[in-house]
């Protein structure tokens, strides 16, 4: 099966692997962690997010961390952030939650990037579908031309 986010990296001749794993709802990243053997903090969460005045962003984070959303609001001088319910995700990007890469978006949206994530010598990012992973170099992120941002908080 080839997803739009595939088809986009094929196009760019990038670098990557595909890697599959049970998925399991609500399981998140520590379920595709655990699976493959890698560490969570590698494992990427692509999160669907809206301003107060509906328009959809996207945030990449370390499986292992939570989005500061007040810290992302005051990045974007905004009121506030809030997560889009599946729905509203699904209908921006084309793809089902839990299976939502920052690749082959439906619509163009601004992607925002935690700084750290940068730094790591691989990373591990929904490839479009529920259990598939690619495993890539963060400079394939560039493809997406995001912004550098610090809101990570440690998760709960």
């Amino acid at each position: 099966m080839t997803t739009s986010a595939i088809r986009q990296l094929r196009a760019a001749n990038a670098v990557f692997e595909l890697l599959e794993y049970v998925y399991l709802e609500h399981g998140g990243t520590r379920v595709a962690a655990e699976s493959l053997g890698i560490p969570e903090h590698a494992v990427i969460k692509t999160l669907v997010l809206e301003t107060p005045d509906k328009k959809p962003l996207i945030m990449l984070m370390h499986g292992d961390r939570e989005v500061s959303l007040k810290q992302l609001a005051r990045i974007l001088n905004v009121k506030c952030v809030t997560p889009c319910d599946p729905a509203t995700a699904e209908r921006h990007t084309g793809y089902q939650v839990g299976g939502t890469s920052p690749f082959g978006l439906k619509k163009p949206m601004p992607i925002h990037v935690e700084k750290s994530l940068l730094d790591l010598p691989e990373i591990y990012i929904n490839a479009g579908r529920r259990g598939l992973l690619f495993k890539i170099t963060p400079a394939v992120l560039s493809l997406l031309k995001p912004t550098p941002v610090e809101a990570a908080t440690p998760s709960a």
